[in-house]
C-alpha cells in the first residue's frame, strides 16, 4: 500500500519552495549581511592614522604656528579667519582652533574625544602647559594662572548647537525616512495595484499614464508635512538639535528628497509584476544608500576611489544638504548645486517610469 505524504513534510516543502521563490526575502536573509559587512568593513577598514584637523586664526603669528603645529605628524594645521573658523570647529571639519598670541588660545568642544587630543597634541607642539583654571565658555573671561606667559595656555569651551553626534544622525534620518518612504510606499503600492488586476480596468478611463504615476509622486511627497516637523521637533525637544539655517529651505529639500525617492519607487514598479519583483529590485537599489551615504556615519570614511560612487548617490546629497542648512545655516545659494541635482533625479527618473510603465503586463 502506497503511503501517504506526510502534510508536515509538504507545508514544509511548500514554505521554502515560497521562500526562495522571493527574490527580497532571498537577499535580506543571505546577500544583504554579507554586503553590510562588506560596506562597513571597507569604510572602517584599519588604515594608517590620519593626521588631525587643526584651525589656526588668521592673526600675527600664525604662520609660525602653522609650522610648529605641522611639525607634529598627528596634526594638519592650515590658516582661516575668524568666522571660517568657527564654522568648521562647530560641523566637525576641525578639532581645533588656535589663536596665536601670548599666551595662545585653544578653542575646542571638550566632548569630544578627538579635540581633547588636538588640544593636547597642540599644547605640546607649541611649548606650552594647561591652566589650571577651568576651560571657559565663549564671552568670559579666561583665567590664567600667574607665571611665564609664554608657557601658560588659554582654553576656551565651544559647546556650539550641532556639533554632536544626535545633530548629525538627525539629518541623516530624515533622508533615509524619505528614502523609505519613496521606495517601498510606492513601489509597494504599484505592486499591488497592478497584482489586483486595477490597472487593466484604468485602461479604459480617459486619465493619462502621467496623471496616474503623478499621483503617487505628490501624495508621498505630502507626508512630509507630517514627517519633517515630527523628526525635527523630536530632535529639537528631547535632544535640542538646532536648526541654524531656514526652515522654508529645509522643507523644500525635504520636498525634493521626497520627489526623488518617489520617482525611484515609480521606476522601480514600472515593470514589475509582482511584490517578490519589485522587492528584489528595490533591496539592490536602497542597500547601498542605507550604509554609503551618510545616514549613521560621515561618507568620507569610504576610501578615494569609492568617493564618486558615494557621492553620486541621490541620498548622500540630500543629507550633505541638509546638514548644511540644519547645522551650519547654509542658504539657497550655498545648497544651489545639491538642489539642482536633486531636480535632474526628480524629473530623469519620473520620466524614466513614465516610458517603460505599462497598464498590461
Amino acid at each position: 500500500m502506497r503511503q501517504r505524504p506526510s502534510p508536515a513534510a509538504q507545508l514544509m516543502l511548500t514554505r521554502l519552495r515560497t521562500y526562495y521563490r522571493e527574490p527580497g526575502s532571498v537577499f535580506w536573509t543571505f546577500l544583504s549581511p554579507v554586503l553590510l559587512a562588506l560596506v562597513l568593513g571597507v569604510a572602517f577598514t584599519d588604515r594608517p592614522a590620519e593626521p588631525i584637523d587643526v584651525a589656526v586664526r588668521d592673526a600675527p603669528g600664525a604662520g609660525r604656528t602653522v609650522s610648529l603645529l605641522d611639525a607634529d605628524p598627528q596634526l594638519k594645521a592650515r590658516t582661516l579667519d575668524r568666522t571660517a573658523a568657527a564654522a568648521d570647529l562647530r560641523s566637525g571639519a576641525v578639532a581645533l582652533v588656535v589663536v596665536p598670541g601670548d599666551p595662545p588660545e585653544f578653542h575646542y568642544d571638550p566632548r569630544r574625544t578627538e579635540s581633547r587630543l588636538a588640544r593636547e597634541l597642540a599644547g605640546t607642539a607649541l611649548g606650552t602647559r594647561r591652566s589650571e583654571a577651568p576651560a571657559t565658555a565663549p564671552g568670559e573671561t579666561p583665567t590664567v594662572l600667574p607665571g611665564p606667559a609664554v608657557d601658560i595656555a588659554i582654553d576656551v569651551a565651544e559647546r556650539a548647537p550641532g556639533s554632536r553626534y544626535v545633530d548629525f544622525l538627525i539629518p541623516g534620518l530624515i533622508g533615509m525616512g524619505l528614502m523609505s518612504s519613496g521606495l517601498w510606499g510606492v513601489g509597494f503600492s504599484i505592486a499591488e495595484i497592478r497584482l489586483r488586476k486595477v490597472l487593466k480596468r484604468l485602461v479604459a478611463t480617459p486619465m493619462r499614464r502621467s496623471q496616474f504615476l503623478l499621483s503617487f509622486v505628490v501624495v508621498r511627497a505630502s507626508f512630509l508635512l507630517l514627517e519633517l516637523p515630527l523628526l525635527v521637533g523630536f530632535g529639537a525637544l528631547v535632544f535640542d538639535t538646532p536648526v541654524v539655517g531656514s526652515f522654508a529651505l529645509l522643507v523644500l529639500l525635504t520636498a525634493l528628497g521626497a520627489f526623488v525617492f518617489a520617482g525611484i519607487g515609480l521606476l522601480a514598479a514600472a515593470r514589475a509584476t509582482n511584490f517578490q519583483t519589485v522587492s528584489g529590485i528595490l533591496s539592490v537599489v536602497s542597500m547601498p544608500m542605507y550604509v554609503g551615504s551618510g545616514v549613521f556615519f560621515s561618507a568620507s570614511r569610504f576610501p578615494d576611489p569609492l568617493q564618486g560612487l558615494v557621492q553620486a548617490l541621490p541620498l548622500t546629497t540630500l543629507n550633505d544638504a541638509l546638514r548644511g542648512v540644519m547645522l551650519e545655516g547654509q542658504t539657497l545659494a550655498d545648497v544651489a548645486v545639491p538642489v539642482a541635482v536633486l531636480a535632474l533625479w526628480a524629473l530623469g527618473s519620473f520620466a524614466a517610469a513614465l516610458w517603460l510603465f505599462r497598464w498590461s503586463d
